[in-house]
């Protein structure tokens, strides 16, 4: 086995002492303490001798008495690959030989470790700082304890993988030999932190901590869990919004062999909108006999609420578009005065639909609601809002309240919102049995959160060759752009700008999707813009820069994306793409966008072949700070890139008397393999701070695409999916 492969090992017992040590580090983790812990961490990890004996740094290091160490993954997993990375910028400040270290996956815990989410792209950026911090601490107080051995200062003594030397005499002192008497040290209030030219770690490639329990497939993921006396629950719930059950005959649902119990329940908690919905619970001993006796159930639904139609949101949204805002969410300058004086007004309306998130590990969590207990285990983004939503279910202080988290099949927003969770623990209390609740791709599909059907209106003037006025009003069901991203391109560039949104309310539970807003939003401005250009007799490029110039002279602006940085991704796009350089039945579309702190630029190359538009190639230049793991960059920026263009080409979904078009994937279109095309990836040389990676790369991938088709086909695209609009995308 390739010796940079780490394992985490199986965690079947977590907290049994916590110690505060001076100066705030925590203590006191054991995971390896039954004889079959330590058989499963030797077989997952043969390169590595399982130590006899942990001593603890602090919440985020073990160090071992044979130098092998532990370090803590604080975040969830969520296929972002943090779990790597973070125990990468750990492992860096602490000098050690990455070989040697293995990382386990953190519970909550809110007193030890700050904003332990998954959501945003903002895992890395917010925990770089403290991640080093641990790292540099804990390293400090072994060199220290070496050097109270041998009677010298600190500067007399150096650390690096994993020992200490005597740089007066060359004696040295390996951390294993210092961790035991290090641990209990007060801790340093200052640290020196290393020098990014230094890094030995952060830089370097390193396969996923996971990869071998992955490809195996060990029990990593929540859908995996399995515990003593545990039962299984699957539950019908309304089959569309707006519905309310009648009825309930279960006679031959209960006559199902391994069926425990069936019942109704309800609550507002578990429901986004706070709608008090009545559901059906089916327990059982096995998921198959859960889901046999679900469909033996004879359930009647009724009408309780408006039953939505697509045509219905079609028509409110194109109302609201017509609309201004009291008080705009941007507004510089006077756009009615310079639409007015405009030589030139060009005006489009870009369209997008509902979008499932569509996780292959469908929702799931487990949970064990005792009067002495309420432990709960799974896959969720947001551990600690659960926590707090179930203290307040179940009437108990959060402190009393175990969450632990697994590796995710997927979330992409949609296990940020903990349902799920709320209603495992609510059949547990119900039971009183250690329950894991299932979701069916079906009622995954049917019964979650969803991107929010947008139209944006985008109206741009030009006086004597300069763009002069834009005006943006949105027009979303059930929600506003964020405030942060109406100071996103081009504020700054543009006089005169106002940015107008109206919400259509509905009772279509929505919510994030990966890269909110932005993932559509940058499709519409993008390919506008190209447009524009085009009318201003201008290339597409130079209409960009000039804009990106302007900005940098308009730096009191107030916006938030850097025009350097978007200058130097659009020119290592066009160098990396050969943009311009005809090529025999190439088109090529342009599409910069700035989003989650990183600018992207993205060059989509399109054939005509047998009559279909043909994505060939993605040239991607992104500007993300420091690469931590450029091996996890890479498919973080690849997979966002895939998503993108599959969403943008094929994703669709619509409700007619409140029920989605699709429940599973014969009727819902994903990108296939065949389809996805050449990605190249570039990252601009940085030694700044790392900013988000996990959704920036998905918003620019439909609107180089659709710039692309435009030069292959002459068709400017204005709805998604694109299907929709071209045959030639069948």
């Amino acid at each position: 086995m390739n010796s940079s492969n780490k394992h985490t090992i199986k965690r079947r017992s977590f907290l049994k002492k916590s110690i505060l040590s001076g100066g705030g580090l925590i203590l006191g983790f054991n995971f390896y303490n039954c004889e079959a812990d330590v058989e499963i961490a030797k077989k997952a990890i043969p390169s590595l001798e399982i130590p006899e004996k942990w001593n603890e740094l602090n919440a985020f290091l073990k160090i071992g008495n044979n130098g092998v160490v532990t370090i803590m993954s604080p975040n969830p997993e969520i296929g972002q690959n943090i779990k790597t990375s973070m125990p990468m910028i750990v492992a860096e400040e602490l000098e050690v030989d990455w070989k040697n270290v293995l990382v386990e996956q953190a519970s909550l815990n809110t007193d030890w470790y700050k904003r332990q989410v998954a959501g945003g792209s903002q895992s890395i950026r917010q925990g770089w700082e403290s991640l080093r911090k641990v790292g540099a601490t804990a390293k400090q107080m072994l060199v220290q304890t070496a050097a109270n051995r041998w009677s010298l200062s600190l500067n007399e003594c150096k650390a690096q993988n994993g020992i200490v030397s005597n740089i007066m005499n060359e004696e040295t002192l390996t951390y294993a030999e210092l961790a035991e008497e290090a641990s209990k040290l007060e801790a340093p209030k200052e640290v020196k932190l290393k020098d990014p030219a230094d890094f030995k770690i952060i830089g370097q490639a390193k396969k996923n901590v996971d990869i071998e329990p992955l490809l195996s497939g060990k029990p990593l993921f929540g859908i995996d869990t399995k515990k003593e006396g545990m039962v299984y629950a699957v539950i019908s719930r309304p089959p569309g919004f707006g519905m309310k059950l009648s009825s309930l005959d279960d006679s031959e649902a209960k006559k199902v062999n391994g069926v425990i119990d069936i019942f109704k329940f309800e609550d507002s908690q578990s429901d986004l909108r706070g709608i008090m919905n009545e559901k059906v619970a089916v327990i059982a001993n096995s998921t198959w006999s859960a889901m046999k006796a679900r469909k033996a159930l004879k359930l009647s639904w009724v009408k309780s609420d408006a039953v939505e139609n697509t045509s219905d949101h079609d028509a409110g949204l194109n109302k609201l578009l017509q609309e201004r805002q009291k008080e705009p969410r941007r507004n510089d300058g006077d756009i009615d005065k310079a639409f007015a004086e405009a030589d030139i007004v060009l005006e489009k309306i870009y369209e997008a639909p509902f979008l499932p998130h569509n996780c292959l590990e469908p929702m799931n969590f487990y949970a064990d609601i005792t009067g002495d207990k309420a432990e709960v285990l799974g896959p969720v983004q947001t551990p600690q809002w659960a926590r707090i939503r179930l203290a307040k279910l179940l009437d108990r202080p959060e402190t009393d309240i175990t969450v632990g988290m697994t590796r995710m099949g997927g979330g992409f927003g949609r296990r940020l919102f903990g349902d799920f969770v709320i209603e495992a623990a609510q059949l547990s209390q119900k039971v009183n049995k250690p329950v894991q609740l299932i979701f069916s791709r079906e009622d995954d599909m049917v019964s979650g959160t969803y991107r929010p059907a947008s139209k944006y209106r985008i109206k741009a003037g030009v006086k004597n060759g300069e763009v002069t006025a834009y005006h943006l009003t949105e027009a979303c069901v059930n929600g506003n752009m964020y405030d942060n991203i109406t100071n996103f391109f081009p504020a700054g560039a543009i006089p005169n700008m106002r940015i107008d949104t109206n919400s259509l309310e509905s009772n279509i539970s929505t919510g994030a999707w990966r890269a909110p807003y932005t993932n559509f939003l940058a499709f519409a401005e993008q390919s506008f813009f190209d447009e524009l250009a085009k009318e201003m007799g201008k290339d597409e490029i130079d209409l960009r820069l000039e804009l990106f110039e302007k900005a940098k002279s308009n730096a009191d602006a107030g916006y938030e994306y850097d025009p350097e940085k978007s200058i130097a991704v659009t020119k290592l796009a066009l160098e990396k793409a050969k943009w311009g350089k005809a090529r025999a039945g190439i088109s090529q579309g342009f599409c910069m966008y700035y989003s989650h702190n990183t600018h992207v630029a993205e060059i989509a190359d399109v054939a005509i072949e047998d009559g279909q538009a043909v994505v060939k190639k993605i040239t991607c230049a992104i500007h993300c700070g420091i690469v931590v793991n450029p091996l996890g960059a890479i498919n973080q920026v690849e997979g966002g890139i895939i998503d993108g263009i599959g969403h943008a080409m094929y994703g669709d979904l619509s409700f007619e008397d409140g029920k989605p078009s699709a429940n599973n994937f014969h009727q819902y279109r994903l990108i296939r393999m065949g389809e996805q095309p050449e990605i190249e990836v570039h990252f601009v040389p940085s030694k700044e701070d790392p900013t988000g990676l996990g959704e920036p790369s998905l918003p620019p991938a439909g609107g180089a695409i659709a710039n692309a088709i435009f030069k292959a086909t002459g068709k400017r695209l204005y709805k998604q999916p694109f299907v929709k609009e071209d045959a030639l995308l069948g």
